[in-house]
């Protein structure tokens, strides 16, 4: 692997010297975005893939998806390297492992291409803004709130996707830190976190595994889109709908059923926006309308303007507690 990305990365380099500009020139009009998502069966993926187009169709420049086919780092750097070799002008990227994807965006950007991640944050030295879907600290705190509203009290689980998934290990985090602190929680016990590796089959296994293990189990978390309506349907054909409350982050069309008769809730926001977002601000970065440092502000078409956060953060927006009562809202 390391001579072949030496390699690709030899001839990238060739590549753009003999192409002449480099792509880390400020552009006079709307270039080539690559997006490298986590995975390329997730329909979330597909939807805000769909948003980039749409922005793409108002202000120019072109959308490349080079999507991975098993959620590893591995595998993201392989397209990585490609979308290099194709001279795109920024790469935005979901990370399935912060530190393992740094090393070749960072040769990514030596070969003259910008780094936006979207979704899932990779390492901060490795890229110059994170599109983040809501801030993460309001996401985890959601899940818990949810939860709680549920439950009431008593044991859960969270079944996340991978272990090094890099947003979920800080959602969870956060929530495990506002067990101990929140007395609001007091009557709610974690028993375990477990993986379903970003398949439906394995999170189905693990959500049956959860609920034999556990009998008092009265919940599940579930901070993954391809995981939450697996464990939904393992849980229907288990005969356990109801008695076990889900509750994370999915499109809410794919868990409709379940969030109407109360066995479910769901915290989410437009996918298809967040796709939207990192599009425009991809553009402006390879504009050199920002940089990427704290203060920049950008204009995002039908969403308005943005202003670039600390450590190159700009949010999408608020999500919602999703419910029977505002159900009709979430399209995706």
């Amino acid at each position: 692997m390391l001579k072949r990305d030496l390699l690709i990365s030899a001839c990238c380099a060739f590549a753009l010297a003999a192409g002449g500009a480099s792509a880390q020139d400020c552009l006079k009009s709307p270039g080539t975005i690559g997006f490298v998502p986590k995975l390329d069966t997730d329909p979330y993926f597909k939807v805000a893939n769909e948003g980039a187009e749409k922005a793409a169709s108002e202000i120019g420049g072109k959308v490349i998806m080079a999507a991975p086919s098993t959620a590893t780092a591995e595998a993201q750097i392989e397209f990585i390297n490609n979308l290099v070799a194709q001279q795109v002008d920024v790469i935005a990227i979901s990370g399935n492992d912060a530190n393992a994807v740094a090393p070749a965006l960072k040769r990514a950007a030596a070969n003259g291409v910008k780094v936006i991640s979207y979704d899932s944050d990779v390492s901060a030295s490795a890229r110059s803004l994170f599109i983040n879907q809501a801030k993460g600290s309001s996401l985890a705190e959601m899940m818990l709130q949810s939860m709680h509203k549920l439950i009431g009290e008593g044991e859960f689980a969270i079944l996340s996707s991978t272990p090094t998934a890099t947003n979920q290990n800080a959602w969870i985090a956060q929530m495990k830190d506002e067990l101990k602190s929140n007395p609001d929680y007091a009557g709610m016990k974690l028993v375990t976190v477990v993986y379903g590796q970003e398949s439906e089959q394995v999170n189905q296994q693990q959500t049956l595994a959860l609920a034999q293990t556990y009998p008092d189990l009265k919940g599940i978390i579930v901070p993954a889109g391809i995981g939450l309506p697996a464990a939904a349907r393992a849980l229907e054909e288990a005969g356990l709908t109801g008695k076990i409350k889900l509750t994370g982050l999915a499109p809410a069309s794919l868990i409709r059923k379940y969030i109407e008769n109360g066995s479910a809730q769901d915290i989410w926001w437009n996918v298809s926006d967040l796709g939207y977002l990192a599009y425009y601000a991809a553009q402006a970065l390879a504009e050199c309308k920002i940089t990427g440092k704290q203060g920049d502000t950008f204009d995002a078409g039908k969403l308005g303007s943005y202003t670039v956060g600390e450590d190159g953060e700009v949010v999408l927006g608020p999500a919602k507690i999703v419910t029977p009562k505002n159900l009709d809202e979430f399209k995706f």
